[in-house]
């Protein structure tokens, strides 16, 4: 199974909720899309930070599950957003996360959210923590 795949097979309800479809995937490159639906919107209709800020959590997560050993987990641990242009109702953003830092206990992902046309939205930095498996 691909890289992508994986990410649209993996259980993920938050990232289903909010309608997040996964577009490409690789240990150093996740790409996905959100529509930006009403009810994602603050007033006036716009996507909401929130949304945002979830919809880049997610891939800097599912970039992290990327690299990890089997059985080993994530959590995220910071993230900081600069919110540039909005996202009106109806229309589509697109995410794409790359690395700053792969490590054994942490990674760092960069986010950027862009409108179809190419227009910046937001950029997210975050810090996943690698989670081990606990011994049996």
């Amino acid at each position: 199974m691909d890289a992508l795949e994986r990410l649209q097979q993996a259980p993920l309800p938050f990232a289903a909720l909010l309608g997040i479809r996964f577009t490409g995937a690789a240990p150093d490159r996740v790409t996905a899309e959100l529509t930006v639906r009403e009810d994602l919107c603050t007033r006036p209709a716009v996507l909401h930070g929130g949304a945002i800020m979830a919809f880049a959590d997610t891939l800097g997560a599912a970039a992290t599950i990327l690299n990890l050993a089997p059985e080993a987990g994530t959590t995220t641990i910071e993230s900081k957003t600069n919110f540039i242009a909005p996202a009106p109702a109806g229309s589509t953003v697109l995410g794409e996360t790359t690395p700053l830092h792969r490590g054994r206990r942490t990674m760092v992902w960069q986010t950027r959210i862009t409108t179809e046309a190419g227009r910046l939205v937001a950029l997210v930095t975050q810090t996943q923590m690698v989670l081990e498996p606990k011994p049996s």
